[in-house]
């Protein structure tokens, strides 16, 4: 787990993934847009990822270290300056107190406007994690990360409490915001081509076709070529 943050800067954006590569297929495209639009984008990593593998003769831990750089190197890539990682094991995320206030945590350092994490209301069949992040996330946003009272020690640590605007959820079965990403298309393959752990090889025609035809699909009746899609969430109070 991470120590006690130090102080940051203030981001605009905060992208919680439950592995290294769930942002890029989620929201790379998007997010290459906000940086390009001047937006500080920060990456909140959850697990390792050392279980994301078919080959049974990789070991765990160097396919966490080698996810990792994967995912650094995605993040600079797109613009993304700052990539948090919490360090929790693959496929062993729960909704507990201690994850919950460990998403506090950097909410409150960095305070940003908007969240951006998987849809917890997937049905069916959904990894585990991305559930589970998606849960934890919109509870510490709403109301944790915004009432005083809620964990007084993070005060002592000077973290102040944090009101977040809105959460965008990618992967949802309900979309109700569309993301333009005609010009940055590319830009989210490219990042996406980052984590060849998971993508390399032959795989990727068939993933960049499936994206390209999602993408498609997305902006369908809007005015561009390209979206990517989410289920937007306003806080109110």
């Amino acid at each position: 787990m991470n120590l006690k943050p130090e102080k940051k800067t203030k981001a605009d954006i905060m992208i919680i993934s439950p592995h290294p590569d769930d942002s890029e297929f989620g929201a790379a495209g998007s997010v290459a847009r906000w940086v390009e639009e001047g937006k500080k984008i920060v990456y909140v990593i959850c697990t390792n990822g050392e279980k994301g593998t078919s080959d049974p003769n990789v070991k765990p831990e160097d396919l966490a270290q080698r996810r990792r750089k994967e995912q650094e190197a995605a993040a600079a890539l797109l613009g993304v300056k700052e990539v948090i990682f919490l360090g929790y094991e693959d496929q062993t995320l729960e909704d507990t107190p201690e994850f919950r206030k460990e998403i506090v945590r950097w909410i409150r350092t960095f305070k940003p406007d908007m969240l951006v994490t998987a849809d917890l209301y997937r049905r069916y069949i959904w990894h585990r994690d991305h559930r589970i992040t998606g849960q934890v996330v919109l509870d510490a946003a709403f109301p944790y990360a915004r009432d005083h009272l809620s964990y007084p020690d993070l005060l002592q640590e000077g973290l102040e409490p944090h009101k977040v605007k809105e959460i965008l959820l990618w992967a949802s079965e309900e979309p109700n915001y569309y993301s333009d990403i005609t010009a940055t298309f590319k830009t989210k393959l490219a990042a996406l081509r980052c984590h060849e752990s998971q993508v390399g090889g032959h795989h990727f025609p068939a993933i960049e076709q499936w994206l390209q035809q999602r993408a498609e699909d997305a902006a369908r009746d809007s005015d561009y070529q390209l979206a990517e899609t989410f289920h937007r969430v306003e806080i109110p109070w």
